[in-house]
């Protein structure tokens, strides 16, 4: 599978204001600066699609965007604001807490929340901790490792297999992992094959 067609839809300050829930709904989050934005254009293969910011916290909104794939799917895309980010003001941040978690628990039409890791660094608590609340509210996503090109392929796999060792302390069966790489297109083919198989389940 292919994406023929991605555009913009709406930027939503709320998951009640996100667009009528009617068509699968893919969305990505990750901590601020992780690559969240090019990994959308990569996976999409359009540069612009996702605004990509050298400065962190960018994305303050629910961002969707309208997708047809080469399967003649139609599903939505969304990028969400970064988590720990510590530049912000504190009711700032607990703004984008609270929407972020109201958006994940309460959004009925959301097939799968794709966490993406930077791979280039140890385990972070922070992340660890993100994912077990993910688990806490039963919600279905996968990892996925970023900027794999920035690291060599026994930096990246050592990382990986790190954060996997320390999630398997808390879960009994470990999520599906991608890893990727926006500059050199690593992963979506992977990315895209997921989508894909998850998007026949909800048919």
């Amino acid at each position: 599978m292919e994406i023929v067609k991605s555009e913009y839809l709406i930027s939503s300050p709320s998951v009640d204001l996100c667009p009528k829930p009617d068509k699968p709904e893919y969305a990505f989050i990750g901590r601020s600066n992780v690559g969240k934005s090019s990994l959308i254009n990569a996976l999409t293969g359009k540069k612009e699609l996702a605004k990509v910011s050298g400065t962190p916290g960018k994305t303050q909104l629910i961002n969707h965007f309208n997708v047809l794939s080469s399967d003649e799917k139609r599903w939505y895309l969304v990028d969400l604001p970064g988590y720990g980010y510590a530049k912000r003001s504190r009711s700032t941040r607990k703004t984008w807490t609270k929407m972020i978690e109201e958006y994940i628990r309460k959004r009925e039409n959301l097939a799968s929340l794709f966490v993406l890791i930077d791979s280039r660094h140890e385990p972070q608590t922070i992340d660890l901790e993100f994912v077990n609340s993910l688990g806490e509210w039963q919600v279905p996503f996968s990892l996925v490792f970023t900027k794999a090109d920035k690291s060599t392929q026994r930096e990246t796999a050592a990382n990986v297999r790190r954060f996997l060792a320390a999630l398997e302390e808390n879960w009994e069966e470990l999520p599906p992992h991608f890893v990727t790489s926006a500059v050199k297109r690593t992963g979506m083919k992977q990315l895209l094959a997921y989508i894909t198989g998850l998007n026949k389940e909800e048919a």
